[in-house]
């Protein structure tokens, strides 16, 4: 049996209850205090963010710049200090996130001025559109009247520059159709729509020219159909394509000199083509003075001319004249091997008889025109046919030639 406390052991118990009790509130406070601390850190507030677009007096967008955000609404311009900056885009589009939440003014900065400004006052987590409409009411009754007269006028320049982008646009477009049609082998739909644009567009040398184009195919086709029909190739119809082609060219050719920065290439493959409408009528002169003049517009072209003109002189029977300018395009370009072709053909006519030997003798530089067509183009359109004339007048086939060897 226990004895009864004392007491002055009942208050030594007392005290040690209490001081046992204050230490274990003291330690649960702690506790409590460590638990809490993270939560307060946590409650911070979310940041906010701002985009919107910013369109100008005359109503165009404005492609460069900034947006600035200050607190400091009373302060003079060169003193003012920004706390968040943001490029404008483009397309006149910005976009500013982590914004501490607070009351700003928001200006827009360019080149170092701030055209205009909107008041914003941004909550926690809050993303807010923020669009700077220089056109509104407010705006432009602040502005002198000298400087609403000349927005109003650059707004009219603009409306027109518009309008006359549209029209490229569209005659762009057309451009690009008339081309797939031609390609596609319907090339008067492509003649249809072009001389419509250059009604509308007359001075423009494309236009011209792509007419052109679109004509000189409808010849071929018409002279296609003409060959699998077994009919005339001079039908007048046919011939009037082609006519109409060299017409368009020429108008091309004119247009572009007319032109404040006159193309050389537009005139060059002008001339080059209006030989080659020229060629296909039959008018022999006609397309041989183009490609002269294709030559004087742009030398590069030399090669290519001069062949064609070889060639329009070879279909047209003139022989001499063929080898003549087969011999230039030669010099300009002797990796053609169609020129060397030409040549060999010129001269093959010319071949004789030796009558002492009775052999046949090649006219000097025909069997080397020949030799140098196989070197070129050792699988090429006529390689066959000039095998055979070589081995027909007891000419040495050469060819470096190798199977696999391009």
């Amino acid at each position: 049996m226990r004895e009864p406390l004392g007491r002055d052991n009942v208050k030594r118990v007392l005290e040690t209850l209490l001081a046992l009790g204050t230490r274990n509130v003291l330690i649960a406070a702690a506790s409590t205090m460590a638990f809490v601390q993270p939560a307060f850190v946590m409650a911070q507030a979310a940041p906010a963010t701002i985009h919107g677009k910013v369109t100008d007096p005359a109503g165009n967008v404005l492609r460069r710049g900034e947006i600035k955000l200050s607190t400091d609404k009373a302060g003079a311009e060169k003193d003012r200090k920004y706390q968040f900056t943001f490029p404008i885009d483009g397309e006149g589009n910005f976009k500013g996130p982590g914004i501490t939440p607070g009351d700003y003014i928001a200006f827009v900065s360019v080149d170092g001025k701030t055209p205009d400004y909107l008041p914003v006052l941004l909550k926690a987590g809050e993303d807010r559109t923020l669009d700077f409409d220089m056109t509104r009411a407010e705006y432009m009754k602040a502005l002198t009247p000298e400087a609403r007269a000349a927005i109003e006028a650059n707004k009219k320049n603009n409306a027109g520059v518009t309008a006359e982008n549209a029209k490229i646009a569209n005659i762009n477009q057309a451009l690009a159709e008339a081309r797939a049609n031609v390609k596609a082998g319907k090339p008067d739909d492509a003649v249809k729509s072009m001389q419509e644009l250059t009604q509308q567009r007359p001075t423009e040398a494309v236009l011209w020219a792509t007419l052109a184009e679109a004509q000189l195919a409808s010849g071929d086709v018409a002279m296609k159909a003409a060959r699998t029909a077994k009919t005339s190739l001079t039908d007048s119809a046919i011939l009037q394509k082609y006519s109409d082609a060299a017409t368009s060219y020429q108008k091309a050719i004119e247009t572009n000199a007319a032109s404040k920065k006159p193309n050389p290439e537009i005139a060059s493959a002008s001339y080059m083509n209006m030989g080659q409408a020229f060629g296909k009528s039959g008018k022999t002169k006609e397309a041989n003075d183009a490609y002269e003049s294709a030559i004087k517009a742009s030398p590069t072209a030399a090669g290519t001319a001069y062949y064609n003109e070889a060639a329009v002189f070879y279909n047209a029977g003139k022989l001499d004249e063929a080898g003549a300018a087969a011999d230039k395009a030669i010099a300009a370009d002797p990796k053609r091997a169609e020129a060397y072709y030409i040549k060999g053909q010129s001269l093959i006519p010319k071949a004789s008889i030796d009558p002492k030997t009775q052999k046949i003798q090649a006219p000097p530089g025909c069997v080397e025109a020949y030799q140098s067509y196989l070197e070129l183009a050792p699988e090429g359109a006529h390689a066959a046919d000039v095998k055979g004339i070589l081995m027909g007048i007891g000419a040495t086939v050469k060819s470096s030639y190798k199977a696999g060897k391009k």
